[in-house]
């Protein structure tokens, strides 16, 4: 949570020769499925529903997420089999992706610096405080680490019972913001530092995330296997999660504090949710149980299915596979640059709500401002243009140097 030489592309039989190239393949097709999502941000469609095509552009980049924060874990045991010092490494990059998200991140979200009011916590904050924890936990033995993983994975839904009763008063209570942080995230409201702030919103809480990364490192040493066991055992975990999960969510047994059936039937006024959308409508935030076997089970099911393919479209994704942490830093600023362009060629002006506070503090998109699907994937597909030739220069400059700060991206 990361090619070309200098002076022909790299292919994947090169690449396997150091690497999985299956990982850095679903890595960097993950990391473009992101992009969709953040380009539905700047471009006022609502986050799913009640059309397929609005449901589904959102829905098919939940898998990014889960396979950001697992991959990442995993890249943490393949990088401790070669290298001394290993906590060292994780608590300088886990407080470095935490200055990023608040500093340079947050203004390329927002384009404003109005750092008074409004900081988030999203997705590579919790990678860099997970990174942290995990500082201490690669100390443990591999299976403790990963039972861990699994228990957070597995048990922290036991919670829903309990939410409610931990919501009311919850803001009154000295402990509120750990409670954010740790478990309930911006389901519970912002974090407020004082009368005069900042406020923090928690998009991604810790748990369940270091229990995803937890049990991706342990499963790092599945990868290290030989081919027909590692593929073997790759297809048995995936498959199984992915069948529990329709058992769980079918029957509505356990792992949600949605049931699916219940937002079948209008409620309050809205209109009924499809069967379907309702099944895969799992909750995000913080994970459920559910969303993760539906997101992480097919994520490692396909890892050896993707191991011998070839071609020009694979070698373009496994570049931004190869170096996703430089993809991240530069695709929130080049997508909402893109939006002012957009917004200038359409209405004429430059929207202010463009400079909001994306993604989690904005308001509701102005009268006549909401994109088209069409133009929201004509954006994104200028954007993926633009961002691989900038990746296959960064990925050049990776493998033909070895400067220290280049570990840290």
């Amino acid at each position: 949570m990361s090619a070309t030489v200098v002076a022909t592309p790299l292919t994947a039989e090169t690449a396997s020769k150091s690497r999985i190239a299956s990982i850095d393949l679903i890595r960097g097709a993950v990391m473009m499925l992101m992009a969709i999502d953040h380009v539905r941000v700047f471009s006022g469609v609502p986050a799913g529903g009640p059309t397929a095509g609005v449901f589904f552009t959102r829905w098919i980049t939940h898998f990014c997420a889960p396979a950001f924060i697992f991959l990442a874990g995993t890249s943490i045991f393949l990088y401790a089999r070669k290298h001394d010092h290993v906590s060292r490494y994780l608590l300088i990059r886990g407080a470095w992706l935490i200055l990023l998200e608040f500093t340079f991140l947050r203004v390329a979200w927002t384009f404003n610096f109005d750092f008074r009011h409004y900081e988030m916590a999203g997705v590579i904050w919790v990678i860099g405080i997970c990174m942290i924890l995990m500082a201490g936990l690669v100390r443990l033995p591999l299976a403790a680490v990963g039972t861990i993983g699994l228990v957070i994975i597995a048990a922290h839904n036991l919670m829903n019972p309990h939410m409610r009763a931990l919501l009311e008063g919850l803001d009154q209570n000295r402990l509120s913001g750990l409670w954010k942080i740790m478990y309930m995230g911006f389901f519970a409201g912002p974090i407020r530092f004082g009368p005069n702030g900042p406020n923090l919103i928690v998009l991604y809480s810790i748990v369940p995330w270091i229990g995803v990364m937890a049990a991706g490192y342990a499963f790092g040493r599945i990868l290290t296997l030989e081919p027909a066991r590692r593929r073997r055992l790759c297809l048995t975990i995936g498959l199984s999660a992915i069948g529990l999960f329709l058992v769980i969510r079918g029957f509505n047994l356990y792992g949600d504090p949605r049931p699916w059936h219940a937002a079948v039937a209008a409620q309050n006024g809205r209109p009924p949710m499809p069967g379907l959308f309702a099944f895969l409508n799992t909750t995000k935030y913080p994970a459920s149980l559910d969303f993760l076997l539906m997101t992480l089970g097919p994520i490692i099911a396909l890892i050896p299915l993707l191991e011998n393919l070839r071609g020009p479209v694979v070698r373009a994704v496994t570049v931004f596979g190869r170096v996703p942490f430089f993809f991240y830093m530069l695709h929130i600023p080049l997508i909402h640059a893109l939006a002012l362009v957009v917004s200038k060629i359409r209405l004429g002006v430059v929207s202010p709500w463009l400079f909001a506070n994306h993604p989690m503090g904005n308001p509701e998109p102005p009268d006549g401002y909401v994109w088209s699907l069409p133009l929201l994937y004509l954006v994104w597909a200028i954007a993926i243009a633009l961002l691989y030739f900038a990746c296959r220069w960064f990925a050049a400059l990776k493998l033909k140097r070895n400067d220290w700060w280049l570990q840290y991206h």
